[in-house]
């Protein structure tokens, strides 16, 4: 009995490390993308800021932020936020939807990959 629970007690502790590996991962990934934006990479770290910055980054109101406290709506904002992540940095929907459904994967590459922040509106929109 007492092997099975140090056996168990082992396996929380790998589980544990191997998920606070991934964590400093993706948060380096967020860092990189925040600084990549021109904002401090601190920022992707403090709570409700981060928010803030990510709505600057992509060039939404910060009001949006309120959108994001109401239940099914903050759904469908989130969803907005990442596909115009992508668009700033110069991808387009496909990748957007990469960072929704697949971010541990599309966030390293829009992190250390060879996309640029692109901060004039036109380009963003896609208007000429």
């Amino acid at each position: 009995m007492e092997s099975l629970v140090s056996t168990m007690m082992a396996a929380l502790a790998g589980m544990g490390i191997f998920l606070g590996v991934i964590v400093v991962f993706l948060i380096a990934c967020n860092w990189k993308i925040y600084t990549k934006a021109g904002k401090p990479g601190w920022a992707c770290i403090v709570p409700i800021y981060n928010i803030i910055v990510i709505l600057q980054i992509i060039k939404k109101p910060v009001w949006w932020f309120i959108l994001l406290l109401i239940p099914i709506v903050n759904f469908i904002i989130l969803l907005i936020m990442q596909i115009q992540l992508a668009k700033v940095f110069g991808k387009g929907v496909g990748f957007g939807l990469g960072l929704i459904f697949l971010s541990p994967i599309f966030l390293p590459i829009l992190a250390f990959g060879s996309a640029e922040y692109q901060s004039d509106a036109n380009a963003v929109s896609g208007e000429k």
